[in-house]
């Protein structure tokens, strides 16, 4: 025998769902739905290593290479920036006279027709002196920016600690200049005058 089921015992029983209430806007200090001020984007300070490589730049080349490969290895990207500052110092006269007598004597013996070529490991060797000669009296300086936001403190110091400390950076004079430093607004200045 067929039992029969009542429609209405059939139907699923009813649940009563409360109102959700609105968000109610605060007029203390703006409303729920404004923007939000990115605390740790507003101010990001930074501190500056400075290394003096004097004339040696393989050394500064080799420490460029091993901030690079940090900067790629620990996704730091615009945390850490490089750049290099290069100035030459002066020569002397005796230098400078002697660079004028080499620079009148090549293009005269050069130009002759019958003349003979000098050999091309000669010429090399003269000029590869001369480069030393040059590298030797330039001075090359690698500012490093560590642009860490105030929720990084402890990363930053770590960097601060972990650079110096490494193999090519250890011969070199290293400076700090941190944000409060008095040095910083002229530090901050040249780095971003750099190219």
């Amino acid at each position: 025998m067929s039992a029969r089921i009542d429609p209405e015992e059939a139907k699923e029983p009813k649940i009563r769902l409360r109102p959700v209430p609105r968000p109610v806007n605060i007029k203390i200090g703006g409303t729920l739905t404004s923007e939000a001020a990115y605390r740790y984007r507003t101010y990001m300070p930074s501190s500056y290593l400075i290394f003096d490589f004097g004339g040696d730049e393989q050394n500064a080349q080799q420490a460029r290479h091993k901030l690079e490969s940090w900067k790629q290895g620990f996704r730091l990207g615009d945390k850490l920036a490089i750049k290099f500052e290069r100035y030459q110092t002066e020569p002397d006269e005796d230098e400078k006279a002697e660079e004028i007598e080499g620079a009148s004597k090549e293009p005269a013996g050069e130009g002759r027709r019958g003349g003979k070529k000098k050999s091309p490991t000669k010429g090399r060797k003269s000029k590869e002196s001369g480069d030393d000669q040059s590298d030797a009296s330039g001075n090359v300086r690698l500012i490093v920016r560590l642009n860490f936001s105030d929720h990084e403190k402890l990363s930053l110091q770590r960097w601060l600690d972990r650079i110096p400390t490494e193999e090519p950076f250890k011969a070199v004079d290293a400076k700090i200049v941190r944000h409060n430093d008095p040095d910083f607004a002229t530090t901050n200045q040249l780095f971003e005058e750099l190219a």
